[in-house]
């Protein structure tokens, strides 16, 4: 399952065979669901992951699953303001954002990262459509701290614009960019967007993409993955600090997601190549699954 789609890569015709009749019942229950999948860590920047993410998006597609992506780019918005001679603060995990930094970023993350995943998937079609959240009123933001310049938390999410272009079998691709009432364009988490769209859309799964196994006790020790748990577990650890640093906004972004109405979230290791085909249609699965009981 994890090879490139069309290599055989040795496998013999009954192994083939098997992956498919193993996929079979996953792909009738999934048929029609929505699957929010956020994309980041090494499946944005590593050429190959990147192929194999697209051909999976389209595999989604192309069995009657529902995939929107959601991307942000915060390695590439600091890359660009590096060359540009202007340092990235960070507060909080988050990027302060002046009026400049906003420019790079709506820049970089509608017109740079957005078109790569877009073109990567249209390679096998023309599927893929982009947007930012400021489309349609998509994403309602307000400033989320003054000290944080053009930083957004999301207020409402209005996912018309998303359910029409599924209900014609396209595939949106979301950047990470909001709007206020008052139309002022706002820099906002990923993870937060993907959570929220997931939860107004009513997705089965959210899937995260990062660069970890899933959620682990012990990020120095990968058989310290946990599997599942619910949302309840999530908070009982993160209020005793069993959970910490960054896998903190990871987990409350799949806490937010469920308790929006997604029925399911997941955090998935992206470095492995077809890890969503992996996770939705083998047997075992892959990575850590959020629920709310």
């Amino acid at each position: 399952m994890t090879a490139t789609i069309g290599d055989d890569r040795g496998y013999s015709p009954e192994q083939r065979t098997a992956a498919l009749v193993e996929a079979l019942p996953y792909i009738k229950r999934f048929r029609g669901a929505v699957v929010v999948v956020k994309l980041g860590g090494n499946a944005m920047v590593d050429d190959d992951l990147a192929r194999s993410f697209a051909e999976d998006v389209v595999m989604l597609r192309s069995v009657g699953i529902k995939p929107v992506v959601v991307h942000g780019g915060g390695p590439q918005i600091g890359e660009l303001l590096g060359r540009l001679g202007k340092e990235s603060e960070f507060r909080n995990g988050l990027r302060v954002t002046d009026a400049e930094t906003l420019d790079v970023a709506r820049m970089v993350l509608v017109g740079k990262v957005g078109r790569d995943i877009i073109g990567q998937i249209n390679v096998h079609g023309a599927y893929a459509v982009g947007m930012s959240g400021e489309d349609g009123h998509l994403i309602v933001a307000e400033a989320r701290d003054p000290e944080l310049g053009y930083v957004g938390e999301i207020v409402a999410v209005n996912p018309g614009i998303v359910e029409r272009l599924l209900a014609e079998d396209l595939i949106p691709v979301v950047s990470s960019i909001g709007a206020s009432v008052e139309g002022q364009a706002l820099n906002i988490n990923a993870d937060t967007v993907a959570g929220a769209l997931g939860g107004a859309l009513c997705a089965e799964k959210v899937i995260y993409l990062t660069n970890v196994p899933g959620l682990l006790t012990d990020l120095d020790e990968p058989s310290s993955l946990v599997a599942k748990a619910t949302i309840g577990d999530l908070e009982a650890a993160i209020d005793d600090g069993s959970i910490f640093g960054g896998m903190v906004p990871k987990v409350q972004s799949c806490i937010d997601a469920v308790r929006a109405g997604a029925v399911g979230a997941h955090m998935l290791d992206g470095r492995i190549p077809h890890v969503l085909l992996l996770e939705l249609f083998t047997d075992a699965g892959i990575g850590t699954m959020i629920t709310a009981r």
